[in-house]
């Protein structure tokens, strides 16, 4: 009993927590290039393409089509 009631509260923070904004983008990098001071970063799910001076995966969507609010 206690374990599923460990899973529903763990469910539960999971989507409470998630970053809505990246939920159904899925971020891959692109290691060809040959640029090194940025990081090229292409995604799967809406094509957006972009780069990073940081290294790490973009925390907002950039879908051509989305609506920014």
């Amino acid at each position: 009993m206690i374990v599923v009631v460990g899973l529903i509260v763990a469910f539960v923070l999971v989507l409470i927590f998630s970053n809505r904004a990246t939920r159904a983008c899925r971020w891959r990098e692109y290691r060809v290039s040959g640029c090194d001071l940025r990081r090229r970063w292409h995604c799967v799910t809406c094509g957006a393409e972009v780069f990073t001076s940081d290294g790490t995966a973009p925390k907002v969507c950039h879908a051509p089509g989305r609506k920014r609010t």
